[in-house]
């Protein structure tokens, strides 16, 4: 654990919600965000969308990237309690959060072959929505847990819906993607990462080519 650093408690999930992605690999917290919130969030997505080059590396075409990582509001965004109780859920030790940046598929743009993000590592990911989410405009689809046959199957996939506010939790290696924005309605999100405490310096060293500027050194323990 990093020195000097008072860890922060995590309260537990409610025991239905656990049980839930303990069986699923994933839990959407709907309305988790307040609403007081969400029009900020909004804002500070926009605020963040630049040219290219404010991005170490590229990002992919087909999107609009927003870096947001040092706002206020963002950042007390990804310390909601029920998301922190997911995440500490699934990792079950000391974590931290690693990366938080926006993203938005662009009309006609967005869509994804289902993948796992997590290469082996262990890593939860989460997308706050911040825009309704329906499959005409971009939304997420996962294969649960225990429809999972190992190679990806889109018979097997579940499109997620629903309002500004909720947020999708859920293991990096679980089988997901983006659907394509038919619609061309906007449907901006922040997507966010929690990587274990053992990880941090692997973590640290690549933090320049992933234009990660906020502190990270906040520790959240089970």
């Amino acid at each position: 654990m990093t020195d000097l650093v008072t860890p922060t408690k995590v309260a537990p999930l409610e025991a239905a919600q656990a049980a839930a992605l303990d069986r699923d690999g994933y839990l959407l917290l709907r309305g988790a965000v307040p609403e007081a919130w969400r029009e900020s969030l909004r804002a500070a997505f926009d605020a963040g969308v630049g040219p290219p080059e404010q991005w170490a590396v590229a990002r992919g075409a087909g999107w609009r990237h927003a870096l947001l990582d040092l706002d206020p509001v963002v950042q007390a965004t990804c310390r909601l309690p029920p998301l922190l109780g997911a995440a500490a859920r699934m990792l079950d030790g000391p974590f931290f959060l690693s990366q938080v940046e926006g993203r938005e598929p662009l009309p006609g743009q967005g869509h994804q072959v289902l993948h796992r993000d997590g290469a082996g590592r262990k890593v939860v990911s989460a997308l706050v929505f911040l825009d309704a989410y329906t499959p005409d405009n971009g939304a997420t689809r996962v294969v649960p847990r225990p429809l999972d046959q190992g190679e990806p199957d889109e018979t097997l996939s579940l499109t997620l819906s629903g309002e500004a506010g909720d947020i999708l939790v859920f293991d990096a290696d679980l089988l997901h993607g983006a659907t394509l924005n038919r619609s061309g309605a906007r449907r901006r999100s922040l997507l966010l990462s929690f990587v274990p405490e053992v990880h941090r310096a692997s973590d640290d060293a690549c933090r320049a080519i992933r234009s990660v500027r906020m502190d990270t050194s906040e520790v959240f323990v089970p």
